[in-house]
């Protein structure tokens, strides 16, 4: 059944200790990329009973299943990409070079999934969706204000903030 994207602090109260790596794919994901999101919830006896679906003009990007203390990140490598990861092969760690050596190569891609407990696989699923999918949000450059044209008033904060206050 579909619903509105859970409030994160049941989420996370569901993780537990992989709140942190969670917030860290999901705002990474935000940052870097315009995408759809759906939640969806099922009977909880059914597997995937907590189902973040990440995509982008009907094909998928990522799953995130929501589990207790953990939560399971699904990315699918199609042919292209599977080229790419190859080439990449060993900037990768041993747990994702060893899930990509087991997943089964269906017709439309190697579907690849973690457990994730903590933050030390996130930099690599990271590095995955890269190769999935250029980030597609247009980011401003962290500039001074010097060098993006921001016009210096001459004041501090403290006076800025006393004019406006009084």
């Amino acid at each position: 059944m579909d619903r509105e994207i859970k409030p994160y602090g049941q989420v996370k109260e569901m993780l537990g200790n992989a709140s942190p790596a969670w917030e860290k794919i999901t705002g990474h994901i935000r940052f870097y990329y315009v995408m759809d999101e759906k939640w969806a919830e099922g009977k909880p006896t059914h597997k995937h009973y907590n189902n973040l679906f990440i995509r982008r003009g009907g094909k998928a990007f990522i799953t995130l299943s929501l589990r207790e203390g953990y939560f399971i990140a699904c990315v699918v490598l199609g042919e292209k990409e599977r080229e790419i990861f190859e080439q990449q092969r060993d900037g990768f760690g041993d747990q994702i070079r060893k899930a990509y050596d087991e997943a089964h190569t269906y017709h439309d891609g190697k579907w690849l999934a973690f457990d994730v407990y903590d933050e030390s696989l996130i930099d690599d699923i990271i590095r995955l969706l890269h190769i999935k999918r250029k980030p597609n949000r247009k980011v401003l450059p962290v500039c001074t204000e010097r060098e993006c044209g921001c016009l210096d008033l001459g004041l501090s904060h403290e006076d800025i903030t006393s004019c406006v206050i009084t």
